[in-house]
């Protein structure tokens, strides 16, 4: 008799859905209750001992004094700094606490070490080809610079022999997601910021299930926001019940603790080590266009096939394995890639870490557009910049490169928006093109330059994707997908309306307002 994994995953499904009085009354809905009474609990200790403050005053002021100073000599990024000078400045007492509380290693010490140690483990398990890197370097000697420096935060090896597509649509990947999922033979890994119940995870949990029940090792991984609000708590055991391993990065306690700001943000699947996608694309309908929450959702994505998957394996391997003692990262490296032998250029898959010091992410986005001779065309959903950031935008545009962004016309979060704004002015003036998608929402996270590189994945411009979060990308070098990219950048374009000095003066003055407001506050967001 025929299981009917289809109909079990609807039944999964509809168990699922969760509305405002399950959100209040389940387990998370109480842990978020006493999350709220400890921040209450810590507000009323500050205002028990207000009443003393015009006695330590002089005491507050050396304090601040003293606390300014280490700001000021600290390493940490100007931008931020400046966030939190105003902070200490505006609340002597509480705003230290807060600053002490958020740069301690509260809660997130473990993590820091696992991560450490797991990166440190097998940083040389895939180990560069020399060939390929000599190749690679006479071809670009600043590309081959900016690929030894991206090897110093993991293992990111340079790869030939990776054929690469690009899908200019969620709705493109979605399709080959399915096909490819179908071929399963050995293991399915696969790590989503947001997994959402609908069309879209219901065809793939299908699939998942069908693909587990046949001895398909079968593993998902998601972030633990989606507790809150999209999944219930026991879906890893609903899960279970279909034969798939399932595991909740970061998820959220009763107790307050900075681990809570570091959010895994990638987007990696991986089938039998052969094949692998990369991109902005989440786990839910707005994704692919079938549920329409802001316009027309563009966004996009890469499939590689062959060696340089291996990379994508033992990215998703790091994750699983943070909260397990013995790592698997050998036996799953072990499967065949398939090389692609006709595959034209260079790929570099790379994660990025907010453990460590070395911000990778922005660091490639501003390689690219300080090398660039002729143009950087992006498309981000977001536009919050720190200042290295926007000197390296600004300056690429005043050596006579043409900068260009495509930015949401519809925007999914106001405050993001409004941020985004407050960055016009000055990028106009430096000549950075600024466009805005008139049919909706870009979600895209793509850097193409000169022709002849590019980077599609998943870290935004923005202070969570480049300083908090957990984030993967790919980076191309002469591959045969790179003018198409390049010509779905101008198709966008021509569904853009240009944005002017003038049009940032008849801005709407809340926009402005809020802009102006939540700036200084920009990297703590």
């Amino acid at each position: 008799m025929r299981t009917d994994y289809k109909n079990m995953g609807l039944n999964l499904l509809k168990k699922g859905q969760k509305g405002i009085i399950h959100a209040i009354f389940s387990r998370f809905g109480l842990i978020l209750l006493l999350l709220l009474a400890q921040v209450l609990l810590l507000f009323s200790i500050f205002q028990r001992f207000e009443e003393f403050l015009p006695h330590i005053l002089g005491g507050t002021v050396l304090f601040t004094l003293v606390m300014v100073i280490c700001l000021l000599n600290s390493r940490m990024n100007p931008t931020a700094k400046i966030t939190w000078l105003i902070a200490i400045m505006l609340l002597p007492v509480f705003g230290v606490l807060l600053f002490l509380y958020t740069r301690s290693d509260i809660g997130h010490r473990a993590l820091k070490k696992r991560t450490h140690d797991i990166i440190a483990k097998t940083k040389g398990l895939i180990p560069q080809s020399e060939e390929v890197m000599e190749q690679f370097s006479q071809g670009n000697g600043g590309a081959a610079a900016l690929a030894r420096y991206m090897a110093r935060s993991g293992c990111h090896p340079v790869y030939d022999g990776t054929a690469v597509t690009y899908f200019p649509l969620g709705e493109d990947k979605f399709a080959e997601m399915l096909v490819c999922l179908e071929s399963a033979r050995h293991f399915i890994f696969m790590e989503y910021f947001i997994v959402d119940e609908g069309l879209m995870w219901g065809r793939i949990l299908e699939i998942l299930a069908r693909k587990a029940a046949e001895g398909v090792d079968v593993r998902i991984m998601y972030d633990g926001t989606c507790e809150f609000a999209l999944l219930p708590h026991d879906y890893p055991k609903r899960l279970k019940a279909l034969g798939i391993k399932c595991k909740v990065f970061a998820s959220v306690s009763p107790f307050i603790s900075t681990h809570y700001n570091y959010r895994d943000h990638r987007k990696i699947l991986v089938i039998d080590g052969h094949t692998a996608f990369n991109g902005g694309v989440n786990l839910a309908d707005e994704y692919i266009n079938q549920k329409v929450k802001y316009g027309h959702w563009k966004d996009t994505a890469v499939m590689l096939k062959g060696e340089a998957v291996k990379s994508f394996t033992l990215m998703f391997l790091q994750m699983w394995g943070i909260d397990e003692r013995q790592g698997e990262s050998t036996r799953f490296l072990s499967f065949p890639t398939h090389p692609a032998k006709e595959a034209k250029g260079y790929v570099i898959p790379y994660g990025d870490c907010p453990l460590d010091e070395d911000k990778l992410g922005e660091r490639v986005y501003m390689d690219i557009l300080n090398r660039s001779l002729e143009y950087v065309h992006i498309m981000s959903p977001y536009l919050i910049l720190d200042g290295e950031m926007e000197t390296a935008l600004k300056f690429a545009a005043e050596r006579g490169v043409e900068v260009a962004l495509i930015l949401p016309g519809i925007p999914d979060k106001k405050v993001p928006y409004a941020l985004a704004k407050t960055h016009y002015a000055s990028l106009l003036e430096s000549g950075v093109k600024i466009y805005e998608y008139t049919p909706g929402f870009v979600h895209a996270k793509v850097f193409v330059s000169d022709d002849r590189e590019a980077v599609v994945g998943t870290i935004n411009l923005d202070y969570r994707s480049l300083y908090h979060h957990f984030e993967c990308a790919t980076y191309l070098y002469d591959t045969d997908c790179i003018p198409e990219i390049e010509a779905d950048f101008q198709a966008t374009l021509a569904k853009c309306r240009q944005v002017s000095m003038e049009t940032v003066r008849r801005e709407k003055w809340h926009v402005k307002l809020t802009g102006c407001l939540m700036k200084a506050m920009a990297p703590l967001m």
